[in-house]
């Protein structure tokens, strides 16, 4: 078996399919509702009251196309192959009917490998065996099979573009693990070069001053526990050798540079925040003020204002551009700011101002 065939059959179901809800339960109705209207209408229909009820029966397949599409694939294609044998070898020709195409994008966007598969021999054995049986002539046969194989397509289309999308956030999020994880070094290995120095330094008085001893071992205690509350923070992060860890005091270099006004307030009761906040804070600021830079419309002026309020340290940045309330948001940033909050135990709200603009706050434990 070819690598790439082996590896279509291999492929799990992709993650992330929406449950069954009240909107396929509207459709579902829809779909009948349109089924019987078209009997009625229709007086000529092909297939006579066949058509109808066929494609009634067959809107439950609707309800668990994401679920079970194979199975719903097969039954769909299965009935409508064998319905003409109650109609004297005519097909049921019912536009209702179309609402069979949504099981074909189903099968490739949600079914495994193995399913997808399965599921296109199911519709090419059904075009194959109605051509054969002249249930249908060589150009509705063709114009079938190639609008089932461009919705087929569709489907794998947005399958993989989801996928890849999938898997580009999984690396901003690897990435912000890494870049945190650089931050923290510094302040982690100021406490263990601490230590060492004070347990020499404890080493070299024991015999004489004992008392002196007992004092360096309390504060290697101490900043041991300050180099453990650091390291938990990193969450199994890799760390790579870029130098600079940034802090509270760089927010004012992010007013530089070309574009709106950058205004940035710090509170004044700050000096206590942990290195690793401080980071987070001054990351989380450069990206919200670089995206509003970017794709704030109209924007004169980005504030920024940091403050503590009792245990948790907060961030603000806003900007005065026009605001789109219908926006979505999306981006690796965005998710990047996420993932650096919840590293630490806090939160990253973005979105549209009540007035104007695009706010963006996190709040992070002090």
């Amino acid at each position: 078996m070819p690598g790439s065939l082996r590896s279509l059959l291999a492929e799990p179901r992709p993650p992330g399919a929406p449950p069954l809800g009240p909107r396929d339960w509207a459709l579902a109705a829809a779909c009948a509702l349109l089924a019987v209207l078209e009997g009625i209408v229709r007086r000529d229909l092909p297939g006579g009251a066949v058509a109808p009820v066929l494609a009634v029966v067959l809107v439950p397949t609707l309800l668990i196309r994401r679920s079970r599409p194979l199975l719903a694939v097969s039954v769909a294609f299965g009935a409508t192959l064998v319905a003409p044998v109650l109609t004297g070898n005519v097909p049921p020709e019912e536009y209702a009917l179309g609402y069979l195409l949504l099981l074909l994008y189903a099968l490739f966007r949600w079914g495994s490998g193995r399913e997808a598969a399965l599921g296109l021999a199911v519709v090419v054995v059904k075009q194959l065996v109605s051509f054969g049986l002249g249930q249908v002539g060589a150009s509705d046969t063709a114009g079938g099979t190639v609008l089932a194989l461009a919705v087929l397509a569709i489907g794998a289309a947005v399958r993989f573009r989801s996928g890849a999308r999938a898997r580009e956030l999984e690396q901003v999020r690897l990435r912000e693990r890494e870049r945190l994880a650089r931050d923290l070094h510094d302040t982690v290995a100021h406490h263990v070069s601490a230590m060492a120095i004070r347990a020499q330094a404890g080493l070299a008085t024991a015999g004489a001053h004992p008392d002196a001893a007992t004092d360096a071992l309390r504060l290697i205690e101490s900043e041991a526990k300050q180099a453990l509350t650091e390291m938990r923070t990193v969450i199994r992060a890799l760390r790579t050798d870029e130098p600079g860890t940034p802090n509270l005091a760089d927010l004012p270099g992010l007013s530089a540079g070309a574009g709106p006004e950058v205004a940035i307030e710090v509170g004044g009761d700050l000096g206590a925040v942990p290195p690793a906040v401080g980071a987070a804070i001054y990351r989380i600021a450069q990206e919200a003020v670089t995206n509003a830079r970017r794709h704030a419309r109209g924007a004169t002026r980005i504030m920024v204002l940091v403050k503590s309020e009792e245990d948790q340290v907060r961030l603000l940045v806003t900007d005065d551009g026009v605001t789109v309330k219908d926006k979505p948001i999306s981006g690796y940033g965005v998710s990047g700011m996420h993932e650096r909050a919840e590293l630490l135990g806090g939160t990253c709200t973005a979105g549209p101002g009540a007035e104007r603009g695009w706010h963006v706050e996190a709040v992070l434990p002090a």
